[in-house]
């Protein structure tokens, strides 16, 4: 064999070798990925939500509470509200547009016991069960069709009283501490609900702002991630890139320190489910 044939026969041996060797195309600085950043989850996010309809004139009032015994340990408390210049089941103008969850009940009061997740009423009345020797705080205000609150001068009221152990119903002092009462997100979101979800609440006896009060809040998502937000202004936002299952949010008012509020109804905390489609699991 001559020594052109013995080079060819070497190259074409080395070039079998590597196609072969271990079934792999050799990687290039391109394909190269970081294991670390691959694996870590996607932090929640704040986008702002477009300016909403506003609600010049639009009030809610509570008329009548009435108090009847349950058994002996409870009381039955009926509500009436008084709703002006404000469309109840409504679908408000935007709500097409808003790319959000929405209500396809319509525009509906937000009825909040305390720090408890609120009922939506459709219509401007409402029952609740209470324990005899408990003292509550009942935060009510006009939500539009996709839940956000109503922000406006008269559209809200506070009712602050106790039921006695006897099942008296008596309404005390209006609160003159600052509080937070938390709305959303709340419950289940599937499919493009999942986009973006709402973060609202209602602040009373105080203004946000960068010398005054803030609402912080805590942000994690059903695949480890978290995010903290500091909000000095009182908007909703959306709450962008959260994963599939179970998320939760807390909600806590501060001073401009970042110490939280002493006092009721300074804090509240929620878990809520999305899903990409039916069924929830």
């Amino acid at each position: 064999m001559n020594f052109r044939s013995v080079l060819f026969a070497s190259m074409a041996s080395a070039l079998f070798l590597t196609s072969c060797g271990d079934g792999k195309a050799p990687e290039t600085p391109e394909t190269v990925t970081d294991s670390a950043s691959a694996t870590a989850p996607v932090a929640p996010q704040l986008s702002d939500v477009a300016a909403s309809p506003e609600f010049e004139g639009a009030s809610l009032k509570i008329s009548s509470v009435k108090a009847d015994k349950v058994g002996n340990d409870s009381t039955k408390l009926s509500f009436k509200f008084d709703v002006k210049n404000y469309e109840l089941k409504g679908q408000t103008a935007d709500a097409a547009n808003k790319m959000c969850n929405n209500s396809a009940q319509g525009q509906h009061i937000h009825f909040i016991m305390d720090t408890q997740p609120y009922k939506a009423l459709y219509e401007p009345k409402n029952e609740v069960t209470v324990a005899n020797g408990t003292e509550h705080y009942l935060m009510v205000f006009l939500s539009r069709s996709y839940h956000e609150s109503v922000k406006s001068p008269g559209a809200a009221a506070l009712y602050h009283f106790k039921i006695s152990e006897t099942g008296t119903l008596e309404k005390l002092d209006d609160p003159k501490t600052p509080m937070v009462f938390y709305s959303r997100p709340k419950g289940d979101y599937v499919g493009a609900d999942t986009a973006n979800i709402l973060l609202d609440f209602y602040v009373w006896n105080c203004t946000l702002g960068a010398d005054e009060k803030h609402v912080v809040a805590d942000v994690t998502s059903a695949n480890g991630a978290t995010a903290k937000f500091t909000l000095d202004k009182w908007a909703p936002k959306f709450i962008n890139h959260l994963a599939m299952g179970k998320n939760k949010v807390t909600l806590t008012l501060t001073d401009k320190e970042g110490n939280p509020v002493d006092g009721p109804c300074t804090s509240a905390t929620r878990e809520f489910n999305l899903a990409a489609g039916e069924p929830m699991k």
